[in-house]
């Protein structure tokens, strides 16, 4: 059995264990607590070690799908993590107060730990219409970033496979 890896990573809420729980051929283990930092956002769960799930993409490959917690201090685990991994998928939560600052630093962090195949989903698209979504691609164009984006549902299957499956692709094209 070959087993490969991706990770997922991103800010506290932009949804690294929906897209998990939405893609996974098992159920999701997670470490998922209370979450006590309200402060940075009102959800009531956080993930505080790592969630993992796993598609199965035939009879002899499955993918792991690793997520990273999204707060800073358990940032120690994101290189960790990221290790093999056939490529990283950084979530922004597009409602979030500075969501180009958030895709700039998880970039940056990444662009330090991990030399592979990045892919970004852009979620809560629809909780913010008035901001316009192409505000991520003149930030990736003015830093010479060629970078798939995309807005995605991330309780929708179809759009988070939309994201693995680019991943993949980008690999075949290589």
């Amino acid at each position: 059995m070959q087993r490969l890896k991706i990770v997922f990573s991103g800010p506290m809420g932009a949804g690294k264990t929906a897209a998990i729980a939405s893609l996974s051929d098992i159920e999701v283990v997670s470490t998922e607590v209370q979450n006590t930092d309200l402060e940075q956002h009102s959800k009531s769960l956080t993930t505080v070690g790592m969630d993992y799930g796993e598609l199965r993409v035939d009879a002899n490959t499955s993918i792991g799908l690793y997520g990273t917690p999204g707060q800073e201090r358990f940032s120690f685990i994101w290189p960790i993590l990221a290790q093999g991994a056939l490529g990283v998928i950084i979530l922004i939560d597009h409602s979030a107060r500075d969501s180009v600052a958030d895709l700039a630093h998880y970039l940056e962090t990444f662009d330090k730990i991990y030399q592979g195949r990045v892919v970004v989903g852009v979620s809560h698209v629809d909780a913010m219409p008035e901001r316009p979504f192409d505000i991520y691609r003149e930030w990736l164009d003015s830093k010479n970033r060629m970078l798939p984006i995309f807005p995605v549902d991330l309780r929708e299957k179809d759009d988070v496979l939309l994201l693995v499956e680019t991943i993949i692709t980008a690999l075949e094209d290589a």
